[in-house]
């Protein structure tokens, strides 16, 4: 999974005062969908999962705004996405 992580608010942990600070979004829009599709995967709902992976899949390939250096790794973890959906869908058999 992505690690993209910043503290919520300001340095320090010292949380908002009087609530002036805007508050900082620590994750992409794409890395927030992929967490709700292993979530989807965990509940095994499949059909919601792969909905969500064609989602972060649209994002990702589409030509972006602006460079972004971190491209390879968002599409590494968009592979694996689709290696996980696809082994939940597809379990080995067991050996008995």
């Amino acid at each position: 999974m992505v690690d993209d992580t910043e503290e919520d608010g300001p340095k320090g942990g010292g949380g908002r005062a009087g609530g002036a600070a805007a508050p900082r979004h620590s994750r992409r829009l794409s890395d927030k969908i992929l967490i709700a599709f292993h979530h989807a995967c965990d509940q095994g709902d499949f059909e919601v999962a792969e909905k969500l992976l064609g989602i972060v899949e649209m994002m990702l390939t589409r030509r972006p705004a602006s460079p972004d250096t971190n491209r390879r790794r968002h599409l590494e973890s968009l592979v694996a996405a689709h290696e996980r959906l696809w082994h939940l869908r597809h379990p080995e058999p067991v050996d008995r």
